[in-house]
Order: C-alpha cells, then sequence, then structure tokens
C-alpha cells in the first residue's frame, strides 16, 4: 500500500492507473477506522481495478463546540488495517493541502443540508459536499462508496453529484452493526459500557416502527411520538426521529411507498445517529 500525501502525488499514481486502463473506487474516512469502514472496501475492491482510501479530519464540517480537536485519530492502526485489506492508496493529506487559507468556495445542497442532522449542526452538509466534492476532484475516482449508516449525508452527496455532473457513481453499503444491533461509528468509542448497552436500543426503536409502519394500524406522526417517548425512557435526549420518503427526505404520506426512518439522540456526551430503510 502506498501512503501519499500531496494531491501532485496521488495524480501521478492515478494517471498511471488510468493509462493502463484500470478502474478506480474511492472510499472517504475521516479515520479511526471500524469494521464498517472496511466492509466499503472490501465492496470496493470487488467492483474496480484500484482502491484508494483517504483519511481526512474535515475541520469545515465540525461546529462550535463539537469534538475536532478531540475526535480520534489512531494513524497507525488505520494504516494497518488498510494496508491488511489490500488497499492500493491511502491519501493523507493535511488541512493545508486541502483549503487555500483564502478559500472562499463552498457548497451547498440547499433543502437537504438544512433539516434534521443539519438542523442540529449548521453547517455541518456544507462542510461535508465542499469536503467530498475536493477529494473527488483530486481522486477522480470512477466510484465512490459511502455507508447507509448517514443516510442524509448520502443523500446529500448524490444530489451534489447529478446537480453538478460529477461523474462519479456514488454506491451505498448496508450499515455494518454491533452483535447488539448498535450501528458501528467512530463516536461508539466515547460511550462508556453502561451507555454502549442502552446505546442498542436506538436501532431497536427503529425495529419496532418499522413493524408499526408495516402493520399500517398508527399514523406516522403517532409511531414517531412512540419512538421518542420510548428513547427517553430509555435515558436518551432524542434531536428527531422520523418516517421519511427515501427520494427526498421529506415527511412521507400515505401514498409513498419506499420510506427510511430516520434517528439521532444523544446519550451522555455522544450524538448517535441510525436510520432503517424499508418497502411497503
Amino acid at each position: 500500500m502506498h501512503i501519499i500525501n500531496t494531491v501532485s502525488d496521488l495524480r501521478t499514481v492515478i494517471r498511471a492507473w488510468r493509462i493502463a486502463g484500470q478502474s478506480v473506487a474511492f472510499v472517504p474516512t475521516m479515520g479511526n477506522l471500524h469494521a464498517g469502514h472496511l466492509a466499503l472496501v472490501n465492496e470496493a475492491k470487488k467492483i474496480a481495478d484500484r482502491v484508494v482510501v483517504s483519511i481526512f479530519v474535515n475541520p469545515t464540517q465540525f461546529g462550535i463546540g463539537e469534538d475536532f480537536e478531540s475526535y480520534p485519530r489512531t494513524e497507525h492502526e488505520d494504516q494497518a488495517k488498510l494496508n491488511a485489506a489490500g488497499v492500493d492508496v491511502l491519501f493523507q493529506p493535511t488541512v493545508s493541502d486541502v483549503y487555500e487559507p483564502d478559500a472562499r468556495t463552498v457548497v451547498s445542497v440547499a433543502g437537504l443540508s438544512q433539516c434534521y442532522c443539519g438542523a442540529s449542526r449548521p453547517g455541518h452538509f456544507d462542510g461535508v459536499a465542499t469536503v467530498v466534492c475536493k477529494l473527488f476532484n483530486m481522486v477522480q475516482p470512477d466510484i465512490a462508496l459511502f455507508g447507509l449508516k448517514d443516510f442524509q449525508q448520502l443523500a446529500v452527496i448524490r444530489t451534489m453529484v447529478r446537480d453538478l455532473n460529477i461523474p462519479v457513481e456514488i454506491v451505498g453499503v448496508e450499515t455494518v452493526r454491533e452483535a447488539s444491533g448498535l450501528a458501528m461509528s467512530s463516536r461508539n468509542g466515547y460511550l462508556t459500557v453502561e451507555e454502549k448497552i442502552v446505546a442498542a436500543k436506538l436501532y431497536q426503536s427503529l425495529c419496532i416502527a418499522r413493524e408499526a409502519v408495516l402493520i399500517g394500524q398508527q399514523s406516522y406522526q403517532e409511531i414517531e411520538i412512540t419512538a421518542l417517548a420510548f428513547l427517553q425512557e430509555s435515558g436518551f435526549l432524542p434531536d428527531y426521529f422520523s418516517v421519511c420518503r427515501a427520494s427526498d427526505l421529506k415527511k412521507a404520506g400515505a401514498e409513498d411507498k419506499e420510506l427510511v426512518l430516520l434517528v439521532a439522540a444523544r446519550l451522555g456526551n455522544t450524538r448517535l445517529i441510525d436510520n432503517i430503510y424499508l418497502s411497503r
């Protein structure tokens, strides 16, 4: 595995792959890698000749008071995992490699970026869209893979790629879960042993709501209210629980068939998100 820090060195390697007629898959990450990230890598290896993974803790997607400085950085462990997984290139740029000191351009996906997590974390998805757009320009992949756990993020990126005619195929990969059902996340490392047991109830709330939707005996609003009460009783401070249209994340109506249940809640000092997609 090659470890590359500059865009010029990265493009030299990718240019050689292109001349050889090889396809390139890209997995952008912020490091502190777990089995969910490695599932993206394994899927990338199945669908492309070469795999590039980036590790970059992006400052522009962290808000005031969020955990940019304390975000876990596990460089050596991450490198070992990616090398064992058969990644071709690990791209590790610095902040100055990614952002000019007087940068003025921001990519913003209107509507999708302001609801749900975007409402709780103003500017977060502008930071995500901007850095992903820049990374796409740096890596110039054929395919990019993202976890379905961050469903709103995936929706933002897909819309950006469509609207800006970026020639990258976006692939969503199923959420990897712990035995308890808790979705794997770098932020799970902030949970205490006791909190981690409680955290599994976030997924449980989604499973209960999914069954209620499929049975069809309650309105979506009633299902949301019940789920929020369940989370509060379990020890969470809920942010939102919503039954949405999968296509655009707007509130689902009775006529909608492809749905996603979105949830975000704080447990102690840790904010957790999860979702379930369903077709009815």
